[in-house]
């Protein structure tokens, strides 16, 4: 990796840290002054620790999206966390295109990248980041002599952050280093193939919940991981467990989802403010209202949490051509991300969550960088449940869901596919029913079904690619508008299932091998 700078965790206690926003506000900590055995004595001080942990996810760097990126030599906006992850997950599906001529952007949607793209390895570094954070913390948390149970909680809450981390590693990369807070500080780590890491999730997370040291549902600070993030996070690593492992565990991942489905969190059905529906306001500007179906969101904020990023990044680049940047809650559009028509094509006209901008755009992609060919995306808004406004238009205050309760649901159903003990098809109904769709039997519950209801439900979330791949149709079986570089789309290398190991990293540590098809 490149110079890492300002990393959180590597100053004596919070230094140069901008807050993260609502419950997650809390005051840097002067590392000039102070050491970690002196400051971190209460709640609020801790708080202003592990903030940094969280803020990795929320940013690209502690001084505004303006400021230098926490990982120099990189663009601050391009290799902000979550953005990075849209790139790998949708723009190399059907879900989503990018028409903009940034470096090797279109690259991703024509499953043509290679070993030194930037892009790859912007979001490559960001994980690895994010766990190095983390094991800082964990470090430097041991030596405190506090309450053993807010020092248990502070712990288990860096810990499923690492853990997040190192589930997209094993989603995108599969073999990639591995280091924890026991390692040696500056020492090369060694690479952990995939099927290890995935036993090191599966243990790891295990702990986490059977030490029970987290917050349920009800007594979690907002902004904060809780139990069911924990449980959620299990439940992923098991549901592609044979795409991680070779050996599916279907049974597993059913237990964890009973278990999820007993903690209080419900389908947000009712609309609050009435001037959205009850599915939209899960992704306005005040969805952190919605606690009720949100298990874990990256918060933002238009003042205090700016990046490039996030659901700024998702907003402003889906609004462009004749669309209205104030239905959108902004102040401009980037005209970037539009979807394929294969993807429109899987909603109805009676479908609550069909919010496509049709009005001016063409529904074919002949020309991909063209922003008003393919219909565009009006799902995630800095617009209020009461039709307000977020606190500015030129940054948004609307959350990104990284974990909800209707991905839980529809777990259920893939798991009862597969024969598992659960009752998914109710699980699954529940889901089209807020949808205001038809409720289907038994005997139509397909892999095909499921796998469209995912789409419809939780497109623009990140999850599409790793869908894709564990139903087989991301390499071949399915194919969109430019998969593979040419319009109709064609099947792609097999070895796209997985990004490289980027260039620079292999070249900076010889204990690191590419994967498999790749030079």
């Amino acid at each position: 990796m490149k110079t890492i700078k300002n990393i959180f965790g590597m100053l004596a206690a919070a230094a140069a840290l901008t807050a993260c926003v609502g419950d997650l506000n809390v005051t840097p900590i002067d590392p000039n002054a102070n050491t970690v055995d002196k400051v971190l004595v209460n709640d609020a001080a801790l708080d202003a620790y592990i903030s940094g942990v969280y803020l990795g996810f929320a940013t690209s760097g502690y001084y505004g999206a303006n400021g230098d990126a926490s990982i120099s030599g990189l663009d601050g906006g391009a290799s902000q966390y979550i953005r990075g992850l849209y790139h790998h997950q949708e723009l190399t599906t059907d879900e989503s295109v990018c028409g903009w001529n940034d470096q090797t952007i279109k690259n991703f949607h024509y499953m043509n990248w290679t070993t030194d793209d930037t892009f790859i390895y912007a979001f490559y570094s960001r994980i690895l980041m994010q766990v190095s954070v983390a094991n800082e913390f964990l470090r430097e948390i041991k030596r405190l002599n506090s309450d053993p149970a807010v020092l248990k909680r502070y712990t288990d809450e860096a810990r499923v952050l690492r853990a997040l981390a190192y589930y997209h590693a094993i989603d995108c990369f599969g073999n990639v280093p591995f280091s924890l807070e026991t390692s040696v500080v500056g020492e090369v780590p060694a690479q952990k193939p995939r099927k290890e890491l995935y036993d090191w999730l599966e243990e790891e997370l295990v702990d986490i919940i059977e030490g029970n040291n987290l917050p349920g549902k009800d007594a979690v600070v907002n902004g904060h991981v809780s139990m069911g993030a924990a449980k959620f996070l299990l439940a992923k690593l098991y549901l592609n467990a044979e795409v991680y492992t070779g050996t599916a565990q279907w049974e597993k991942c059913a237990d964890v989802l009973k278990d999820l489905m007993d903690d209080g969190y419900s389908l947000h059905t009712e609309s609050k403010g009435g001037v959205y529906s009850a599915y939209q306001e899960l992704f306005l500007a005040d969805n952190d209202l919605c606690t009720d179906e949100i298990i874990f969101a990256i918060q933002q904020d238009g003042v205090n949490t700016t990046s490039y990023g996030v659901t700024n990044y998702i907003i402003f680049a889906s609004t462009g051509g004749e669309m209205n940047p104030d239905d959108m809650g902004i102040s401009s559009g980037w005209g970037g991300l539009r979807m394929t028509p294969e993807f429109y094509k899987k909603f109805s006209n009676s479908d609550a969550r069909k919010l496509f901008y049709t009005a001016t755009q063409q529904e074919s992609i002949d020309d991909i960088g063209e922003f008003t060919n393919g219909y565009a995306f009006m799902k995630f808004l800095n617009r209020t449940r009461d039709g307000g406004y977020g606190k500015e238009k030129g940054f948004v205050d609307t959350d990104f869901p990284l974990m909800r309760y209707a991905d839980v649901l529809l777990m259920a159903a893939e798991c009862q596919l597969h024969g598992a003990s659960i009752d998914g098809l109710s699980a699954f109904n529940q889901v089209r029913q807020r949808a205001g769709l038809d409720a289907v039997k038994a005997s139509d519950l397909t892999a095909d079904l499921i796998l469209d209801e995912r789409a419809r439900e939780l497109y623009q979330e990140c999850w599409r690619r790793n869908d894709l791949i564990r139903f087989g149709k991301f390499i071949s079986g399915y194919n969109w508008q430019w998969k593979g570089n040419v319009q109709e789309g064609k099947d792609a290398e097999s070895h796209r299932v997985l990004f490289p190991i980027p260039d620079s990293d292999r070249l900076a540590n010889s204990k690191l091998e590419q994967n498999e098809g790749y030079k």
